[in-house]
């Protein structure tokens, strides 16, 4: 039960060690991906992780594209979630968690190409014990905004009771 209540612990103190070797973030990214595996079937790349502050690239690859010669609206749901959640839990102390409750999508253009998410949390204060909307939102190579989303997050302790 101890290694499950650290995971988030070992994986952000994980990024600090990688994140300056050469592939260092694209190992992490890897690594990560079996850590979540749904969100590994994006292959994200992590670019930065800071308290409070995730900067995710998604790359267009025909397995996320639909019908329409673009990325899926689901992919790109799944990568706005991913950088959410990696902010928020960048910025929680170890003996608390953020459990994903509902998510606001807007899909305002078709997705291609190498897409890039922050979400940044950095001046925010968490309020514990609560419920939190946080905003993001994915843009493609040209800047411009083709996704805006609401995570809606559930802030509480770990049960640190017997299993």
């Amino acid at each position: 039960m101890a290694q499950s209540l650290q995971s988030t612990d070992k994986l952000f103190a994980l990024w600090r060690v990688l994140k300056d070797l050469p592939f260092g973030k694209r190992i992490f990214s890897v690594i990560l991906g079996w850590v979540v595996p749904y969100s590994g079937t994006l292959a994200a790349n992590i670019k930065e992780i800071n308290a409070g502050f995730v900067s995710v690239e998604l790359i267009e690859r025909w397995r996320l594209r639909n019908h329409l010669g673009s990325i899926h609206a689901m992919a790109l749901a799944n990568i706005c979630e991913l950088g959410s959640g990696l902010a928020l839990l960048s910025k929680l102390t170890p003996e608390y968690r953020a459990i994903l409750v509902g998510f606001e999508v807007r899909y305002l253009k078709k997705a291609r190409g190498k897409i890039s998410v922050e979400c940044d949390l950095r001046d925010l204060r968490i309020p514990l014990d609560t419920e939190l909307f946080v905003p993001v939102s994915a843009r493609d190579k040209d800047g411009e905004i083709v996704v805006t989303a609401k995570a809606h997050w559930r802030i509480g302790r770990k049960n640190l009771g017997p299993e």
